[in-house]
């Protein structure tokens, strides 16, 4: 039961962030391989130059989600 509750904690602060052009969510435990972006990858380490896959906005134009 304690794996469990470690993993329900660690899914509840994986930071989410959406891009404020087009709405589009980037989840760190998905990533996005189509552009590069291996599943597990932080927002913060993702490289300055990526866009977003629907919009071309810049990394830059993404905030934190706020659910």
């Amino acid at each position: 039961m304690t794996n469990h509750v470690a993993a329900a904690t660690k899914s509840a602060i994986v930071q989410l962030w959406i891009c404020v052009t087009c709405g589009m969510i980037y989840d760190p435990a998905e990533g996005d391989p189509d552009g590069g972006i291996a599943p597990g990858t932080a927002f913060a380490d993702i490289p300055d130059d990526w866009v977003c896959p629907v919009c071309g906005a810049r990394k830059a134009d993404f905030v934190p989600y706020e659910d």
